[in-house]
């Protein structure tokens, strides 16, 4: 019964505030204009997990499909222009051995895409790739690299990554490793990053990858800032003012660091980031998952982990968010920092669907920009937000390269 309700009230939130349900004719002309700035602004979202999914299971992206929060049409149909292709590879391949070897293979998969569908995607490698090809009806790739366990002690692997398209590394994950700290981790390895991941940090800034911070602890985030020469980026965090003890989340002192960096903060959209109700609840159930799996000797990253999860979370949503959650974000960084640092890194795919009900996947972009719109934004202050602030810092960050 409890599930019955909040279903209803989650179908009853997302009819008033589903911009296409309404009917007045204000709301259907600011609708309209939502719509064009999508269309006709360069929009960047720096982290979609589709590669993991089709690892495990290769579908057509390039026809719409039921699978996952992307695919061609949907992301045309949002607006998006470019989007960073996460290589993600599980903290547990590190202790194995395996991380280059899956890292490897999903950038193959990721190059693949543009091979067999080149009237649909087109690979970039840098801004003026970019700016060279925007508006041409296709969906422009590039990478980021989730998790630098690829790496593996050997700094030449960078090089290596740089040259087959990858463009920012996520330097750890949800546990420590060679590089760095992890905000998901409570055993602080290194208290920041390691030496050899100092090194890792300066390599980066000479050949021009982004250094991502989303998911490190505190203290490797202030190093970073520390040491690099060039703007690091947060490819997909929120902020904890509104989740408060969330590590994984930037707290008001750590996007002023960033903003005096040059960065930028691509803010996610999963519920837990977005609210503290839904944040508090999320932990109960990880830590109810956990335990669980530590009671019947299932490893979690097994098929029947993840599958228990899944059905854990069927059994027990998360309390609903929108776009008005994300866009509080958006304020909150504004009124701290100013609109120069703020962009979006959705993490479509990689949340098991906890998202807002109005930013369901790709094609739905636009309802974000309408409660901007609503909220006295400017046409240029949106622009920046769905994708001149990112370009701002990775030409920063190709500058530093190239000197």
């Amino acid at each position: 019964m409890k599930n019955i309700i909040l279903l209803v009230f989650t179908a009853i939130l997302f009819a008033t505030i589903y911009p296409q349900n309404k009917n007045n004719n204000a709301d259907s002309i600011l609708w309209q204009k939502a719509v064009k700035i999508c269309k006709d602004n360069l929009l960047v979202d720096t982290h979609i997990d589709l590669p993991d999914w089709l690892y495990d299971e290769w579908f057509d992206v390039s026809v719409e499909t039921d699978k996952g929060e992307i695919d061609y049409e949907r992301a045309i149909k949002g607006g998006l222009n470019v989007g960073f292709m996460s290589i993600y590879t599980s903290p547990s391949l590190e202790t194995k051995g395996k991380s280059k070897i899956k890292a490897d293979s999903m950038i193959s998969i990721v190059h693949k895409m543009v091979e067999l569908w080149p009237d649909k995607f087109l690979f970039v490698r840098s801004t003026s790739d970019i700016m060279n090809n925007f508006n041409k009806n296709k969906i422009l790739l590039t990478m980021g690299m989730e998790n630098g366990s690829p790496v593996e002690n050997n700094l030449a692997n960078l090089k290596e990554f740089y040259d087959k398209g990858v463009r920012y590394i996520t330097l750890a994950h949800y546990k420590w490793n060679h590089i760095a700290d992890s905000a998901n981790d409570p055993e602080k390895k290194w208290n920041g990053l390691s030496p050899f991941g100092e090194e890792v940090v300066k390599e980066m800034n000479r050949l021009g990858i982004m250094v991502d911070i989303s998911h490190v602890s505190d203290s490797t985030f202030y190093d970073v800032i520390k040491l690099s020469q060039a703007p690091v980026i947060a490819s997909h965090s929120c902020c904890r003012f509104f989740t408060l003890g969330y590590e994984r989340n930037m707290n008001d002192d750590m996007i002023k660091e960033l903003a005096k960096n040059g960065g930028v903060i691509q803010l996610a959209f999963a519920n837990f980031f977005l609210r503290n109700d839904t944040y508090q609840a999320y932990t109960k159930g990880e830590n109810n998952i956990k335990n669980y799996l530590k009671e019947n000797n299932i490893a979690s990253d097994s098929e029947l982990a993840w599958k228990y999860e899944e059905q854990y979370w069927k059994d027990n949503p998360l309390p609903p968010a929108t776009v008005k959650d994300v866009a509080d974000h958006i304020d909150h960084i504004k009124n701290l920092v100013g609109i120069d640092y703020i962009g979006l890194g959705s993490d479509f795919n990689g949340t098991g669907g906890m998202l807002p009900v109005d930013l369901k996947d790709v094609s739905e972009y636009p309802n974000l920009v309408y409660e901007l719109l609503l909220r006295g934004y400017t046409e240029n202050e949106i622009a920046k937000i769905l994708g001149g602030n990112l370009l701002r810092v990775w030409k920063e960050v190709e500058k530093v390269a190239s000197e």
